[in-house]
């Protein structure tokens, strides 16, 4: 939490400071005290004006590393952890590709703006990943510069991913990708950080998802997708993905843009390895869960526009945050492992049974 939020994000420290009380920087069972303050529209006011600066801090970062302009008024939709095929980089890219389509097709329509952020690294061998990479910079270039879309859509991908990059972009997050194949995710912390800065999660119920819904509640997190069972019952069934494909146009067009170049004119089959792999070895269901994550997100855009609603939303994942604290994980490892004396009384709320592995990575 210290790094994550004192560090991280002093503006917003320095509100939550105000509004739970100077004891909340040692104590942060504190932050429950924000609930109270959660539908207050003068401290809602604050919250925002805090995460707006954030986000111009981000995107003048944008600006200067892409020469990419993007509005901070807009959504900003990150997605920054390691690229690997089951954390469904691709997933995401695929819908924003299917989102440029729809916004082609009705430019009349009231979009709300969208920036998509990625973020990540991956292994130097791994050839799915580093294409993936490309893929996203590509979908890029031609999103970014077409002038039919108006700037309501814009794609972002940050190379060189460290910690000081990600103490710029988590505090200006507004939604966090957390969408990993059910079933693959033993646990995260990214989701955490996001979270306890004030962005909504949309994901699968896997991973700490699954305690941040808890603690956080359903309302204000938006889950989508299979679940792990439904995962392994699918692969019993095989991985070919035509039949879910043949039933979604957006996924059709999507796919077969991809595969056909519109993204890569200078090499038209530069990305013909990852359509065919959503046509027929959808082994992270990508092509499976697109439906759903299609409809999920346009359920964000929904609430995005209902601001007063969203802001509650978001103090209230910051809010309910405190259990995620190391310092409760370590305090649990001291009664029920170590057997070792813990100074003080345990704050209030904190003290759960057992040690939950989802908080402890």
């Amino acid at each position: 939490f210290r790094r994550w939020l004192m560090l991280a994000n002093p503006r917003l420290t320095d509100l939550l400071r105000e509004a739970c009380g100077e004891a909340v920087l040692d104590d942060f069972s504190q932050l429950e005290r924000l609930e109270a303050r959660a539908s207050d529209n003068a401290f809602q006011q604050q919250f925002r004006a805090v995460k707006h600066h954030n986000k111009i801090v981000l995107a003048r970062l944008i600006g200067e590393r892409l020469g990419v302009k993007v509005d901070p008024a807009a959504l900003f939709d990150v997605q920054i952890k390691r690229i690997h095929e089951y954390k469904r980089q691709l997933l995401n890219i695929v819908e924003t590709v299917a989102l440029y389509h729809a916004i082609k097709d009705e430019p009349q329509r009231d979009w709300v703006p969208r920036v998509k952020i990625f973020a990540g690294k991956a292994a130097a061998s791994y050839r799915s990943a580093k294409l993936i990479i490309k893929l996203i910079n590509d979908v890029a270039e031609v999103v970014n510069n077409d002038p039919v879309v108006a700037g309501r859509l814009k794609v972002a991908f940050l190379a060189d991913y460290n910690v000081s990059l990600a103490e710029v972009i988590i505090p200006a997050a507004d939604l966090s990708e957390q969408i990993s194949t059910a079933g693959m995710e033993a646990s995260g912390t990214g989701n955490m950080k996001l979270a306890l800065n004030g962005a909504l999660t949309i994901g699968t119920l896997d991973g700490a998802n699954l305690e941040i819904r808890d603690h956080v509640g359903p309302e204000n997190i938006a889950i989508f997708g299979m679940e792990a069972l439904d995962v392994v019952v699918r692969r019993k069934q095989g991985l070919d993905a035509t039949d879910v494909i043949r039933r979604s146009p957006q996924l059709s067009r999507a796919i077969n843009a991809i595969g056909s170049g519109e993204f890569s004119p200078d090499d038209p089959g530069r990305f013909e390895t990852i359509a065919h792999a959503l046509r027929h070895l959808d082994h992270y269901m990508v092509s499976a869960d697109f439906d759903a994550y299609y409809e999920a997100q346009r359920g964000i855009d929904a609430r995005w526009q209902v601001v007063p609603a969203w802001t509650r939303a978001s103090i209230l994942n910051v809010a309910r945050m405190p259990w995620f604290s190391s310092d409760r994980t370590i305090r649990e490892y001291a009664q029920d492992i170590w057997n070792v004396p813990v100074h003080g009384t345990p704050p209030q709320g904190l003290q759960q049974p057992g040690v939950q592995r989802g908080a402890t990575r």
